[in-house]
């Protein structure tokens, strides 16, 4: 299994970047962070000095949407980089939630997102591509240029489309029942599309925080530090209820049910630990969609995904012992399940 890094961009950009090398030097192979022009700074520029400063870490956003950049500008950047570090990028996209929401934009349809797939690929990757009746290609990419779209989803809608179009599956939380729910359902569509269900990589992301032990007082911090991504995957999923109805056939109440008592939700707190907004946010749900505990319940769990097809685990880094949840998985989490 492969592990990787989720780190918002925050400045100083030096501590993305150290944060990042030493992820790279403890064992995770990707590097991810959040793309929301107006909440956090530019992640392009900062992933050029991450692949400058590391030797082999893959990187990418996680995720940018088809709206707030124009899609051959999108193309050039990660093929710039490729032609600069070597194919060590990865496109993470989706309908778009705070980037598009800040700026007082509605999320992009799925429509939009599957042009744009195609064209970012195929320019991305040396091909040419129609931007609405013009075909482009780039002069400058080198034979071998390569670059994977990878889709974040939930919904029905969006699950099939990921696996009838993108390169990989980005799951935004941990739940096990959810995670074969949804990884069966992008894996038969992609079979139904005729296509090799393993092509479709298979990640998912979650927070991961790492206790002495399994005091009562331990899990309690742990949670607090943590319940913010239960309100974040809840605008998401209240986007889905808004679409299909609460208790509906296409959606799993195990996905829905927590959000009854959300109200709202401020994006100045978006992802962080201090979010006053996701106090709705049961404990079950820190637990379902989170890695928290000692040591052997996130070996234990992860096991339990890789099970489940999972081919990389992307840890959610943000909270008060990001150094520690690094240094952990490096020296004794990375090694038990990989070993």
């Amino acid at each position: 299994m492969d592990f990787g890094l989720v780190l918002q961009t925050d400045p100083p950009a030096s501590r993305v970047i150290g944060l990042m090398k030493r992820a790279e030097e403890h064992g995770f192979t990707y590097g991810w962070t959040f793309d929301s022009a107006v909440l956090w700074q530019e992640p392009f520029v900062i992933y050029s000095q991450i692949l400058a400063n590391t030797t082999e870490l893959t990187v990418g956003p996680m995720v940018t949407n088809p709206g707030t950049r124009t899609w051959e500008v999108t193309a050039s950047t990660f093929a710039t980089l490729n032609d600069m570090f070597g194919n060590r990028t990865v496109c993470g996209i989706g309908r778009g939630d705070s980037a598009m929401r800040v700026a007082g934009r509605k999320p992009n349809t799925l429509a939009r997102i599957s042009e744009a797939m195609k064209v970012i690929r195929a320019l991305g990757s040396g091909g040419e591509a129609d931007l609405g009746g013009t075909v482009i290609r780039f002069p400058w990419i080198k034979e071998g240029a390569e670059l994977p779209v990878w889709m974040a989803a939930y919904g029905p809608k969006a699950l099939k489309m990921t696996g009838e179009e993108a390169d990989g599956f980005i799951l935004q939380l941990a739940d096990l029942y959810l995670t074969e729910y949804m990884v069966k359902a992008v894996k038969d569509a992609a079979v139904a599309a005729g296509r090799d269900p393993a092509e479709v990589k298979i990640c998912v992301a979650a927070p991961a925080y790492v206790t002495d032990d399994d005091s009562p007082e331990a899990l309690a911090h742990a949670r607090e530090q943590c319940r913010w991504f239960g309100g974040m995957v809840g605008n998401h999923v209240a986007d889905l209820v808004s679409k299909y109805g609460e208790h509906s056939a296409a959606v799993p109440d195990e996905l829905t049910d927590y959000i009854k008592a959300r109200e709202g939700y401020d994006y100045s707190h978006h992802g962080r630990a201090d979010n006053p907004d996701t106090q709705f946010v049961p404990d079950e749900i820190v637990d379902r969609f989170c890695l928290i505990g000692p040591v052997e319940k996130h070996i234990e769990k992860l096991n339990a995904l890789r099970e489940l097809g999972v081919d990389q685990f992307a840890v959610y880094d943000m909270h008060d012992a990001q150094e520690k949840v690094i240094d952990v998985y490096g020296t004794t989490v990375i090694p038990a399940v990989n070993g």
